[in-house]
């Protein structure tokens, strides 16, 4: 396998509070050949999702994984169940793919968070599910723009009515911080990413999808009319492929993938539980998740325990020098914003890789030349619905169904390679620069 990033990138974390919390399930490796109808590359959201779509349609499905299901950002993401999936603007998506396609996309994000609540509920996972709706908050004055903007795109296009706020309302809400207002979109909710992740997992299982651990795709070839996966110790032989790997594919498995994704690093901090009288001394008593108008964005939430999880962007490698900065950088961010906190213990660290394309779109569709043979990935740091919806959507495709539900065609254009190739990394430090100095 072949990936940009340094192997630390790719390593187990060792204190991240959803594998505390949710252990991950022992399976086996895959030891022998297989033959199905549909194999599927990636044990994360997406291909969890799409096997029980095929599973429901009598098609079957086995998934490999290269270290374990739920092992990639599925199992180190900050669990906001909320719209988005893209980093491009409502107003770029309408210029580049017309008014009617933007639209499409904002009922399949709202579609992507009904989904994921279906699924609690058709599987009954407790998933310590909490927060009506996300809230927006502006880190300046100026950013106040932004808000009243996402409060009018959520009217439009959702038909809730945002509950927009200024710095005064912050301390009734439970939200007093260092920020100059906000809004509430009343869509979508937080939840445990491990507990969900195992909940999709257990329902995969019970529905007959075979699923492998430490069992890394190293090639897919064409045999014939069908297709083969390699791994070290097994193949498997199926009529379809699906690439569900988003920022921990390999460049060569298959060598379509090469340069037409660009991981991305967010790391997350979570503390011990904070006590009822520590959290009125900071002003933060709210369950609702949170991010701010930062381009390097911070998100943030008080869990039903007590704990709370602070995360952000911006790491540039995996390497012992890059994490340690970034372990002070994290702290010092989060301790600027909640002062009163200094003193609170942090019991897990963890990062991960988020998934941008060149796009900045996500892609779920067929990948060309390579005829039964499908993908879908890039979520931009909002995968818990989008990741969980496409997973959905492309077993659509893999059942060669129309689309049962939102979903706009520009998802399936093939994505453009990225600059660079494998050194495509080394962009992500001028844009951080640049998203610096507008953050302020």
């Amino acid at each position: 396998m072949k990936r940009i990033y340094e192997p630390a990138a790719y390593r187990t974390p060792e204190k991240c509070w959803w594998r505390d919390s949710a252990p991950p399930r022992d399976l086996t490796q895959l030891d022998t050949d297989l033959q199905t109808d549909v194999a599927i590359i990636g044990g994360g959201f997406t291909g969890l999702n799409a096997a029980l779509g095929l599973a429901e349609a009598g098609t079957g499905s086995v998934v490999l994984d290269a270290a374990h299901p739920g092992w990639g950002a599925s199992g180190r993401n900050g669990g906001f169940c909320c719209l988005g999936g893209a980093k491009a603007s409502h107003a770029a998506i309408t210029r580049a793919f017309g008014r009617d396609q933007a639209a499409r996309w904002q009922q399949a994000q709202r579609a992507a968070v009904d989904h994921v609540a279906a699924m609690l509920g058709a599987h009954d996972m407790d998933v310590d599910r909490h927060s009506e709706g996300e809230t927006f908050l502006a880190h300046s004055p100026r950013a106040m723009k932004a808000v009243n903007e996402a409060a009018a795109l959520a009217s439009a296009h959702h038909g809730v009515t945002p509950h927009v706020f200024g710095a005064e309302a912050l301390p009734q809400l439970g939200l007093a911080g260092k920020f100059h207002g906000g809004v509430t979109v009343p869509i979508g909710f937080a939840l445990n990413p491990g507990k969900y992740h195992a909940g999709l997992l257990d329902a995969a299982l019970r529905a007959g999808v075979r699923c492998f651990a430490g069992t890394a795709a190293t090639a897919i070839t064409r045999v014939g009319q069908t297709w083969r996966v390699t791994t070290a110790q097994g193949t498997v032989t199926a009529g379809r492929i699906l690439l569900a790997t988003n920022g921990y594919s390999s460049e060569d498995v298959p060598p379509w993938l090469r340069a037409r994704y660009l991981p991305v690093q967010s790391s997350i901090i979570v503390t011990r539980p904070i006590t009822r009288e520590e959290q009125e001394r900071q002003g933060w008593t709210s369950v609702q998740m949170c991010y701010d108008t930062r381009a390097l964005l911070h998100y943030f939430r008080l869990m039903p325990d007590g704990r709370f999880l602070f995360g952000m962007r911006g790491g540039l490698a995996a390497t012992p020098a890059s994490e340690k900065a970034l372990a002070r950088k994290i702290r010092s961010s989060f301790h600027r914003l909640f002062p009163e906190w200094q003193g609170i213990g942090i019991t897990h660290e963890w990062s991960g890789l988020l998934c941008l394309m060149r796009r900045l779109t996500p892609f779920a569709g067929p990948v060309p030349d390579m005829p039964g043979v499908y993908a879908a990935l890039g979520y931009h740091g909002n995968g818990v619905a989008m990741a969980s919806y496409c997973g959905t959507r492309i077993a659509d495709q893999l059942l060669g169904r129309p689309a049962q539900g939102p979903f706009p065609q520009f998802l399936t254009a093939p994505p453009r390679r990225f600059p660079l190739g494998r050194f495509r990394r080394a962009l992500l430090a001028p844009a951080y620069a640049g998203a610096a100095l507008m953050d302020g």
